[in-house]
């Protein structure tokens, strides 16, 4: 699968998104080595602390479900924006410590922009396990 028919993936799951505050829809999608995709959508509540990210939604739906690091090979986040949506601060701790350093992160919009990064470009200065 390539990074446009994944970004399809991370679109479709963009339709599932509650966004009844901000109206901000995201999507986003996981690949796995054995070709799986995992799909993930914005949640909001009223609580706005307890609302959800994509990202967050995705990774963590996907590790419910077994997924582990070393499965992913790839991962894709849209949102309705100028240029290629980026992930608040809490989203790109979680990528860096939810994936491998080398799986390409690909941020997109509606528009068909699509950048390609790796975790160290978007939280190079990542807390993890290390720090404890």
């Amino acid at each position: 699968m390539d990074k446009n028919e994944l970004v399809a993936e991370a679109i479709k799951a963009r339709e599932n998104a509650f966004t009844p505050y901000s109206h901000f829809k995201v999507g986003a999608a996981l690949l796995t080595k054995d070709g799986k995709i995992y799909h993930g959508s914005n949640m909001e509540s009223a609580s706005y602390g307890l609302t959800l990210c994509a990202e967050r939604n995705c990774i963590f739906g996907a590790y419910a479900r077994g997924v582990r690091k070393d499965d992913i090979v790839a991962f894709a986040v849209v949102g309705d924006t100028d240029g290629p949506v980026s992930p608040c601060g809490a989203c790109r701790q979680i990528i860096a410590e939810y994936l491998n350093r080398d799986v390409p992160i690909y941020l997109a919009n509606l528009k068909g922009d699509i950048s390609e990064y790796k975790i160290e470009e978007l939280i190079p200065y990542f807390f993890d396990g290390s720090e404890l």
